[in-house]
């Protein structure tokens, strides 16, 4: 992983899958390189596959307890692979705590790794011809880790934070590993190793959300922001003359609180050097909100 994010522990059967899926041809570059935004999807797998059965996901939604993504790093290796192939997502889960400087348990989560395998070769599209390699050998073209946090989305304010799952038939009233929860502020933090470009920059483009940025959850979908945050680098690496010959290698998102239809934000970027990769890091926030913006963000592009 580009940006820094746990180890996926050994997973117990009842907690992971390994699916496969075919891809669309907006998820990958000319090279067949898989973008970021795309890597994403696989998360759907475990939900579709092991949690919509699993008796501790059933009873906690019965009880009003979900899991709400609460961080997102993603990484796109380079690793090419064949665009008329399936994917293959390995995906698991973990529950895990995090203690206050009190020692009291001040939070729970639903942590989730993803690996996304493909065919390895070239990409070739319909106008060069059939895509059929020899073999099925699969090589790690991307992965994922997103931080679910346990809360209480529809009870008053107060009442809102879990600190336990006690009651909760099929999970542990407080799960054994110890997650120490990143601030959501270091998803807008210089990289280690990296250096400042420049000053921070109010893109030039404001976006007002439409119900085509929503979904079944009733708010903005998690990687509008993605999408609007690389786009508003994209114009920063314009405007400064970088070459445009590269691509989004990885992000780092934490979100704070929802956007809905009619919203109107604006990203805020700093840019930063990182070796051979450039990047950019800040948020996004509504206007007189910037002390408090709606989600954290920073990517990382490179040939």
């Amino acid at each position: 992983m580009l940006f820094p994010a746990p180890a996926a522990p050994r997973f117990s059967p009842d907690h992971a899958t390994t699916t496969e899926r075919h891809a669309r041809y907006e998820d990958f570059t000319q090279d067949g390189r898989l973008i970021p935004i795309a890597i994403p999807s696989s998360l759907a797998t475990l939900w579709q596959t092991v949690l919509v059965h699993h008796p501790g996901a059933r009873a906690a939604a019965a009880a009003g307890v979900v899991p709400l993504l609460t961080r997102l790093t993603v990484t796109s290796l380079d690793q090419s692979v064949r665009v008329h192939r399936t994917l293959e997502s390995s995906v698991g889960f973990e529950l895990a705590h995090d203690r206050g400087a009190d020692g009291a348990v001040s939070r729970v989560f639903m942590n989730i790794w993803a690996d996304v395998r493909g065919i390895g070769g070239p990409a070739r599209g319909l106008a060069h011809g059939s895509d059929r390699p020899k073999g099925d050998a699969r090589a790690l073209a991307g992965q994922a880790f997103a931080e679910h946090t346990f809360t209480r989305p529809f009870a008053p304010p107060a009442d809102r934070r879990v600190t336990s799952l006690a009651g909760i038939d099929g999970y542990p009233e407080v799960p054994e590993v110890r997650y120490a929860m990143p601030a959501p502020a270091s998803a807008a933090a210089l990289p280690e190793g990296a250096t400042w470009l420049g000053p921070e920059m109010a893109d030039a483009v404001d976006l007002v959300f439409t119900l085509d940025q929503t979904d079944a959850n009733q708010h903005v979908n998690s990687l509008v922001y993605v999408r609007y945050f690389l786009d508003a680098v994209q114009r920063r690496l314009a405007a400064d003359g970088h070459p445009a010959r590269v691509r989004s290698r990885a992000y780092d998102i934490a979100y704070r609180t929802p956007c809905f239809a009619g919203d109107r934000v604006r990203a805020h970027v700093r840019m930063f050097a990182h070796g051979a990769l450039i990047g950019g890091a800040g948020f996004i926030a509504a206007p007189g909100e910037e002390e408090r913006p709606r989600c954290y963000v920073r990517a990382l592009f490179g040939a």
